[in-house]
């Protein structure tokens, strides 16, 4: 099978939003070359915050994105304080994230999970809605926020009912926060006045809890990141390529996964509105929305599977250290 190598600089193509019948006429070119470089190959997608903006989840880093300063992990651990004002906004905000659901990206992505072509995700979102569109392959690389940790004990709890919890200890705190106050990328709110906001400990130990992400400034957990790796890695024998789809690839956290594969010969395409770090390491740049680009790519591919190649891709999970 032929192989596409990264060039110096990625191409760009930029398209207006418009329908989906409409965009994929549009995108003819585009969607053509990347179908060329991904056609018959499996992939593995990396994804971002971009690709939920569809589902009314604002991103950190798009075109047009205000400034965010989200918490750090020492700054979430250095007291109550820091934690009465991060529980405080996501109270608030979890109330809001929670009605969001998986928009054509994400079910364009199950999709090709579902005919063999995607064999694997690593997503850099916490938001859970690619497990809710049916992915199973998938690294949730920086957790889920769903989920809530225990500093003392460890214990792994769920969000929605320290959800209930909170609301018990504070009645009234969500309703009293107008509809004006805007959602954060991370399910918390923009919320000034939060001192009257009551903390819950661990129902186990009463120790403080934390959502079950990785803060800015926390590390991704080796054990995850050596699954990732070995999700790409899984591509080479295989003459695969990774898609990366709504990430600038700003930190390094999934930068490194593109890195890697370009050093390896692995073609990777990316679909992100505006430029990513990752641009020159890449084969192919198409710069529009996630969910018109793979809606039309998972459309273009039809009913093709990739379980009949000469060399079928190994099972990553058993090359996870």
């Amino acid at each position: 099978m032929p192989r596409a190598s990264p060039t110096p600089s990625a191409r760009h193509w930029t398209f207006a939003p418009r329908t989906l019948e409409i965009v994929q006429n549009a995108l003819a070119a585009p969607v053509d070359e990347a179908l060329d470089l991904l056609a018959g190959r499996p992939l593995v997608a990396l994804t971002g915050a971009g690709l939920s903006t569809d589902s009314g989840i604002p991103d950190y880093r798009g075109p047009g994105s205000p400034l965010r300063r989200p918490m750090t992990y020492g700054e979430f651990v250095s007291g109550p304080a820091a934690q009465r004002r991060y529980w405080a906004r996501s109270h608030v905000g979890w109330a809001r994230m929670r009605r969001a659901v998986p928009n054509p990206g994400h079910l364009a992505l199950a999709d090709l999970e579902r005919r063999g072509v995607l064999q694997g995700l690593i997503t850099q979102n916490v938001d859970g809605l690619h497990g809710e569109a049916g992915n199973r392959a998938l690294i949730d690389l920086h957790g889920r926020i769903a989920d809530v940790v225990c500093l003392s004990c460890g214990e792994i709890s769920s969000r929605a009912v320290l959800q209930e919890r909170f609301e018990q200890a504070n009645p009234g705190f969500a309703d009293s926060v107008g509809p004006e106050i805007e959602t954060a990328p991370d399910g918390d709110v923009l919320l000034e006045r939060t001192e009257g906001f009551r903390l819950v400990g661990c129902a186990t130990c009463g120790g403080a809890l934390k959502p079950d992400v990785v803060f800015f400034g926390e590390n991704v957990p080796k054990e995850r990141v050596a699954r990732a790796y070995a999700m790409v890695d899984a591509l080479r024998p295989a003459g695969g390529a990774l898609l990366v789809a709504g990430s600038s690839l700003t930190v390094m956290s999934g930068l490194r996964f593109v890195r890697h594969a370009a050093k390896h010969d692995v073609p990777v395409v990316i679909v992100n509105r505006g430029e990513t770090r990752g641009d020159p390491l890449a084969a192919l740049h198409v710069d529009a929305g996630c969910s018109e680009v793979l809606s039309a790519l998972a459309g273009a591919c039809g009913g093709s599977r990739v379980d009949g190649l000469d060399t079928p891709i190994p099972e990553w999970r058993d090359l996870a250290p």
